[in-house]
């Protein structure tokens, strides 16, 4: 279980005010995409859930307990940069987090410890139709491969939260259609809360139970760094079946949030 309370929530660095009083509550097992102009303060506030960055003003809640000032095995991340470690093989990448997990809590695995462990990395990369590939190094991998790799990493230690940012927005369409089917069903097995920011509309409304777009509230052209964003529209979304990378049917929603995020950019 993983609810989310965001309580009057501001992030200033120094005079520059990236967002302002954001104020949400977020059910367990929500799919919440996040859409906005660049340097809206999306990434940052993915940053703050994550623990890299702390609110200066205000308050984050996950499960009514503060959320703790570093990362966590109960918050996975994945980036549009994949995050492998280019030395370990795929197999050894996906394990790596339940070393880390076990090195926190009890120490370095070994001998039915480490079996286990590979055993359920193994589980993983079949999951994410990767078990091919166990024996190769991040290096011999397609990009859609790289991302499935940084998927299982973030997901094998099965978190309550995962945080997306902007995770298919350097492939292909083709790729991406796959990848939607994948991180669809991940959420559905394992029951996480998941944050997605995407500069995609149609993504975002494709995938998501509830869109956020943030933006700035306030704006004064003396001082463009005095206010900050805030989050402008919250919606309760119906799920669809996923639509083609050539399908153009779009609501008159998905194109005027289209439209203000690219004037806004």
């Amino acid at each position: 279980m993983a609810t989310v309370s965001v309580r009057h929530v501001w992030k200033e660095y120094g005079a520059q005010v990236v967002l302002e009083n954001v104020r949400l509550e977020i059910a367990d097992h929500e799919f919440v995409t996040i859409v906005g102009a660049s340097g809206c303060g999306k990434t940052t506030f993915l940053k703050m859930l994550l623990g890299m960055e702390q609110p200066s003003r205000g308050q984050i809640l996950i499960d009514g307990e503060p959320i703790r000032p570093e990362p966590d095995p109960d918050r996975g991340v994945v980036f549009q940069r994949y995050s492998s470690f280019p030395h370990l093989t795929v197999l050894e990448n996906v394990m790596l987090g339940l070393e880390l997990k076990s090195a926190k809590f009890a120490g370095r695995l070994f001998g039915g410890g480490r079996r286990a462990a590979r055993e359920q990395a193994l589980a993983m990369l079949e999951s994410v139709g990767l078990a091919h590939a166990r024996d190769r190094y991040p290096a011999q991998l397609s990009g859609g491969m790289q991302q499935r790799l940084s998927i299982a990493q973030a997901v094998i230690c099965k978190p309550k939260i995962l945080l997306l940012d902007e995770p298919f927005g350097a492939l292909d369409p083709g790729v991406t259609a796959d990848m939607h089917q994948l991180i669809l069903r991940l959420w559905a097995e394992n029951r996480m809360t998941i944050f997605m920011v995407s500069h995609d509309i149609q993504e975002s409304f494709q995938l998501g139970t509830r869109l956020l777009t943030f933006d700035k509230l306030r704006h004064d052209p003396q001082s463009p760094e005095a206010y900050g964003a805030g989050v402008t529209y919250d919606l309760k979304l119906t799920r669809r079946e996923p639509r083609s990378p050539g399908d153009g049917r779009r609501s008159a929603l998905e194109h005027r949030l289209d439209r203000e995020t690219r004037l806004d950019a």
